[in-house]
């Protein structure tokens, strides 16, 4: 029997979920697009869903946009059909509808999640009224936390039962949802104390018990990466052979290299991963998925046509793949810190990226105290060193209280040992060439993260780091392609690049890019240098009463920097002309002293 499909309002709270969760909040792109699809589908526009309109009304492009030179739509829908696939799989496993866009179109669809508890071919639902809530709500909440089973169909009443009413199933079923809900806060709660008051975040014995583990990684441990090759031919080696390059270059994980036989050392499955490369959908087609040794949970999967996987074309998707996954930022360490069992390491890195979400002085001190403590309890991680310099240099930067004693010194002491630790690490080479800008030691600088980027060119966030130095270096028409591919590539990048990219066509002209750009940077922080480019933006666009509020918000938040926009570009060392540039225009919006 056909269900009906979700109404217009579950749909909308579903949306609204969707565009705040932790696994959009890194991607603007995603988050427009998704909104513009699914407010145009449910207003009765679906058949306005094509490439061209999404083009024009989603990306800026002009009329004259042709799909067969320019893949943006395509690439982006791709990007988007993952970190829908990852919130259902993880932060939204339990939500009442599900949200999906189809391949071959951009119309959404739309289906109530099915939730049955894995082990038998019970519903929840079903379990629950027939077994009453209080003998069964505790074990229902604890089977569900560690994974449901989705897509099945629920009886919502068994046949010896039909006698029952709805309303007395419902009330069973959120009186477990109201259990699972009280269980993750307290987790949440005993995890996030443990974080900001610099304790050990290595998962407790009875998480351990109910993950079915008898150990626990040790604390400097990484998340293992697996290989298992299950399909012939020649794209399947051309996708094997640059997974095994992209991931040995990864610093964020250990990389085995192999498939996860029965000689593993099982005590470290709760953080362990394998990339399975299976036939795909169609002839000549590869899928590769993501897959946790310890639940079989699929993170990621994606399909390469033989297109896709021909030289040439492979490396760049593969490298797309990869950053998606395999860096802090990604759906390994999301899908690592939801389940309450990670490394000390692991967390640490977690709250790293999480200040570069929301640089905050709070984000900054939890992030840094964490890996200060690590220095403090040995690690020999190159990365731990690599991270608290960067974390040390932004201390100095935007003058944050922790470290009370920060310096370029310091920030340089760490770095150095972070290269001598991890010489072929792109992390530490990344780091020193950061460190390095600051200083205003700029050909060092731009030396520095191009090694970054040669040791692991399938990371586009190193990519993305060596585009960034040269733009900021006055080199724009050399970053800008450099930056501007790993932008496009990955829709789930963090905001700095957007900043960087921006510059970057700012200089070079391209006052319509500029501004589109521009208009990525409102859903961050306030930061002063971002407040900016969206005023140049909305000027640009001719939006004047927008440039009136971002005039007004820039003066208030931040008077020292509106009185003299010039002194904050120096100390940042930008180069002279982007400085000239950058306070011309903000003193035609009223912005900067005149003299």
């Amino acid at each position: 029997m056909e269900h009906a499909p979700p109404a217009a309002p579950a749909v909308r709270e579903t949306l609204e979920r969707l565009l705040a969760s932790e696994t959009f909040g890194r991607s603007e792109r995603a988050r427009r697009l998704l909104r513009y699809l699914v407010e145009r589908e449910q207003a009765g526009e679906a058949d306005r869903l094509k490439g061209v309109s999404i083009a024009m009304d989603v990306f800026g492009k002009d009329g004259d946009f042709d799909a067969s030179t320019d893949a943006v739509v395509r690439v982006q829908a791709g990007r988007l059909r993952e970190l829908l696939e990852q919130y259902f799989s993880n932060e939204g496993v339990a939500e009442p509808v599900r949200i999906a866009i189809p391949r071959g179109g951009y119309v959404p669809s739309y289906e109530l999640n099915a939730i049955r508890l894995p082990g038998n071919g019970r519903s929840a639902s079903g379990a629950i009224a027939r077994s009453g809530a209080s003998a069964d709500a505790a074990p229902a909440a604890a089977e569900y936390l560690h994974g449901p089973t989705l897509g099945e169909p629920v009886t919502l009443m068994a046949p010896a039962a039909a006698a029952q009413s709805l309303t007395r199933q419902l009330r069973f079923f959120w009186a477990a949802m109201v259990l699972v809900i009280a269980m993750l806060g307290v987790l949440i709660a005993r995890q996030s104390s443990a974080f900001l008051n610099g304790g050990d975040t290595t998962a407790t014995v009875e998480t351990a018990r109910l993950a079915g583990t008898a150990a626990q990684p040790a604390f400097d441990s990484l998340p293992l990466i697996y290989i298992a090759v299950k399909a012939d031919g020649a794209e399947a080696a051309r996708v094997a052979s640059s997974l095994r390059a992209g991931l040995a270059g990864f610093d964020t994980v250990d990389f085995i290299g192999r498939d996860a036989d029965s000689t593993r050392d099982q005590s470290a499955d709760p953080i362990s991963f394998v990339f399975e490369i299976v036939p795909g959908s169609a002839v000549g087609d590869i899928t590769v998925e993501l897959q946790s040794v310890a639940t079989g949970r699929v993170l990621l999967s994606r399909n390469l046509t033989s297109a896709e996987s021909a030289s040439g074309a492979v490396e760049s998707n593969i490298a797309s793949l990869l950053t998606s996954t395999v860096p802090a930022s990604g759906a390994i360490y999301s899908y690592i810190d939801q389940s309450d069992i990670r490394t000390s390491q692991i967390g640490c890195l977690v709250l790293d990226d999480r200040y570069y979400l929301d640089m905050s002085a709070a984000t900054h001190e939890a992030a840094y105290r964490c890996l200060e403590k690590l220095v403090s309890e040995g690690t020999k991680s190159s990365l731990v060193y690599a991270e608290l310099a960067s974390l040390h240099t932004e201390a100095v930067t935007n003058h944050y209280a922790y470290p009370a004693d920060s310096s370029l010194e310091k920030a340089m002491s760490l770095a150095h040992r972070a290269v001598q630790m991890g010489p072929m690490s792109p992390h530490a080479h990344r780091a020193f060439g950061y460190l390095n800008s600051r200083l205003g030691n700029t050909d060092e600088a731009i030396r520095w993260m191009r090694k970054a980027y040669e040791l692991n060119p399938y990371d586009l966030g190193m990519a993305a780091g060596y585009g960034y130095g040269l733009i900021f270096a006055g080199k724009y028409d050399e970053g800008m392609p450099i930056l501007g591919h790993a932008v496009e590539a990955f829709s789930g990048h963090p905001t700095w690049w957007d900043y960087g990219l921006f510059i970057g066509a700012f200089m070079q002209g391209d006052m319509k890019k500029a501004a589109i750009v521009s208009e990525s940077l409102r859903t961050t922080a306030s930061k002063p240098h971002y407040l900016a480019a969206r005023l140049i933006g909305a000027r640009i666009s001719g939006r004047d009463k927008l440039a009136g509020e971002l005039a007004n918000k820039l003066t208030a938040e931040f008077p020292k920097f509106a009185a003299d926009p010039r002194a904050t570009f120096a100390d940042r060392k930008y180069p002279a002309d982007l400085t000239d540039r950058l306070v011309q225009s903000l003193r035609a919006a009223g912005i900067g002293n005149p003299s």
